[in-house]
């Protein structure tokens, strides 16, 4: 069974809840399962526990909230349901190796300018390129204002798009060796804003000759205007005469992406792939060679 959309409900339902009180019990009724189902479900999908996301979700917006604002160490404590300053304290350097209080003076220095989205161009995110088909027309970069987990996220937006059917990618490419005859999963955290076409996670397997194997764009499940973090994923097979795996974000039209996590993990042959069929079919025999047969038809077409 695909789990898949049941969990980003889920996850979506935990990120509009996150200063509320949550319990496993409250989001397994409303993921419609029993608690011992749903904690099976959820940790197999993001590979962590229920409490873990909800806390590191939390920290996350804390550490966002120290960077970014003078609001009181205890109000964001009690903010994101930890009954006490000391207990928040305890949790926030377990995960970011600071007490909230010295994080504050020294990360918030470190990592933004003037307070404000922290740019980069694409030469300056390490491991990642901007492509596309208009990539003159969008940035890509890192924020350290609206992160998932850590201290930052990636991020893709539009500046100067003309039209609808301008397009760009942050992406990388990496040989194939350590998948080759394995099925993959690829997944990562992604949150929008006036996305006016769509956006989506990609990957792309090719030969050495650069034919594509096995491809998917989410363009069946498009991610458009605004959407807090959600967790999705794309899962391909890595057929042994593979060579590259290309991957990314794309952002089609207008709008901004952030992206967060990515994960590479091999999965059992009975989660199904996401395959986009992209080659066209070939025909038996050549046909209409002396051009005789004319146009085609609206049926044929």
């Amino acid at each position: 069974m695909n789990y898949q959309p049941v969990l980003q409900e889920t996850i979506r339902f935990i990120e509009d809840h996150l200063t509320d009180e949550l319990t496993a019990a409250q989001i397994a009724d409303y993921a419609g399962f029993s608690l011992y189902h749903f904690h099976r479900v959820f940790q197999t999908g993001t590979g962590m526990t229920a409490a873990e996301y909800i806390r590191n979700r939390r920290l996350a917006r804390a550490a966002a909230m120290l960077r970014c604002t003078d609001e009181p160490i205890i109000n964001i404590a009690l903010d994101f349901q930890f009954g006490t300053q000391e207990s928040f304290t305890r949790a926030f350097k377990k995960q970011y190796q600071l007490p909230p209080g010295q994080y504050r003076k020294l990360i918030g220095t470190i990592l933004t300018e003037k307070g404000g989205e922290q740019m980069e161009n694409q030469q300056e995110v390490k491991g990642w390129f901007l492509s596309g088909s208009h990539p003159f027309n969008y940035k890509i970069g890192v924020d350290t204002n609206v992160v998932h987990q850590g201290n930052r996220s990636g991020y893709l937006k539009s500046t100067t798009v003309q039209s609808g059917e301008e397009f760009a990618t942050m992406m990388q490419q990496f040989k194939a060796d350590k998948f080759l005859g394995k099925r993959v999963k690829l997944s990562a955290y992604m949150k929008t804003e006036r996305v006016e076409h769509f956006a989506g996670l990609w990957m792309r397997i090719d030969n050495a000759a650069g034919d594509v194997l096995q491809f998917d764009n989410m363009s069946n499940r498009p991610i458009t205007g605004n959407t807090n973090w959600n967790l999705y994923s794309i899962v391909l097979d890595v057929p042994e005469t593979s060579s590259v795996i290309s991957f990314g974000v794309i952002l089609s039209n207008t709008g901004h992406v952030w992206m967060d996590s990515f994960k590479f993990a091999e999965v059992d042959r009975n989660v199904p792939t996401t395959n986009l069929e992209v080659t066209a079919q070939l025909l038996e025999e050549p046909v209409n060679l002396s051009f005789e047969d004319g146009l085609f038809t609206k049926e044929e077409a």
